[in-house]
Parts: C-alpha cells; structure tokens; sequence
C-alpha cells in the first residue's frame, strides 16, 4: 500500500533495535534504553531539513562565516504518557527545545481519544512542532492531539512515532493531510481491540512496567 505523506526511517540499527524492543522477554529497562536511542535516531532524519542562517564565529585560528539554527527554538509535543519515551531520546539530541504536551487516553469501548490535560510553550505559531508518540495504531488519539496543537496556533507540524498500522496512517493523514509522518516501520494491521500486529504490545506498559 502507497502512503504519500508517510517516510519510514530505514536504517540497520533501527532496524536491529526494533526488533529487540519487539521480542516479548525484553525487559522494562532495555525497552526503555532502546526507545529512547531509536528516537536519537528519528530526530535526525526528522529535523534534517532545519533552516540555517550564517554567523561570523572566531576559531583558534581564524574568523570563519557558519552555520547556526535559525528562527525561535522547535517544540517536541509528547502525546503523554508514552510519548515521554521518544521525547527524552530527542532531548538529547536538542536539549534547548520547548517541550508541549498533550495527555490523551483512549476509551477502551469506543477506542476514541478523551483529552485530560494539556499546556504548550508560547509562540507556538512561531515554532516548529514535533508531535511524539510511538505507536500510530488507530490514529485518533494521533489526530486528535495533532488538531489540538493546531488549534494553539502551530502551523508547522511534524508527526513522529516508532511503529505505525496502515489504518492509523489512513485516519491521521486523512485527517491532516498537510502533517508529515515517521516512522521506523509500518507493520501488518490491528486486531479488533485496536492493537498493532505484529507489534510491540502496549508501549506505555511496557515502559513503566505496568498492564
């Protein structure tokens, strides 16, 4: 299946992370180890086409023109409580990033998104926002989270998530075609309560050792 608006990130040690993170007896501290390294991964691919101007800088040598990050600092918008394990693995990367978040739960009847909690840094309209979460499985609480951001005023939005299903990559990029997608890999489908398959289980549980 095409999926225009969606990179997948296609490199061996993602590839070899993954697979460990899916295998059933990893424990809770490895998980969480290779999450956040998988996102060091992400985000570099991710922020590859951030502007730069040019500065005049001193060198022990000589004085050179380089290049600097442009504009007011991104924001990194952690769909809680999941989303803090890429969030932490990109902070490493971009430790002077604003960091936003959205916390959504997904009802277990109706799988549709409830919002509990939400704050933002300011000028959102003025920077570029990294939305986290990672696993794009139905899409709502994706899409979801991605309008509220929107509504805040962001007009650059990127979505980034480690495992992704051919639905929920159709329900979010139906809801916001102009919102890119990564991720590490798309897997097969969802089964009937809503779960990636193959997959990796519930990310969150598996984070924080809880069912």
């Amino acid at each position: 299946m095409d999926h225009p608006n969606t990179v997948i990130v296609d490199h061996p040690l993602i590839r070899h992370k993954l697979t460990i993170m899916r295998e059933a007896t990893t424990p809770t501290s490895k998980f969480r180890q290779l999450l956040r390294e998988i996102s060091l991964l992400l985000a570099y691919e991710v922020l590859r086409d951030l502007e730069c101007t040019t500065i005049e800088i001193r060198t022990p040598l000589e004085t050179m023109l380089a290049p600097k990050l442009e504009g007011k600092k991104l924001c990194f918008v952690s769909i809680l409580r999941a989303g803090n394990g890429l969030l932490d693995g990109m902070l490493d990367l971009v430790p002077s990033a604003r960091v936003g978040h959205v916390g959504l739960y997904r009802d277990p009847t109706s799988l549709k998104p409830v919002e509990y909690y939400m704050k933002l840094p300011e000028h959102i309209e003025d920077r570029l926002c990294i939305a986290v979460d990672p696993m794009l499985a139905t899409g709502n609480s994706a899409a979801a989270a991605v309008q509220r951001i929107k509504e805040a005023g962001a007009a650059r939005i990127k979505f980034v998530c480690v495992l992704a299903a051919p639905e929920g990559i159709a329900t979010f990029t139906a809801a916001h075609p102009d919102v890119p997608v990564y991720t590490a890999a798309i897997d097969r489908q969802l089964n009937h309560h809503g779960y990636i398959l193959p997959g990796l289980g519930d990310a969150g549980d598996r984070m924080y050792g809880t069912r």
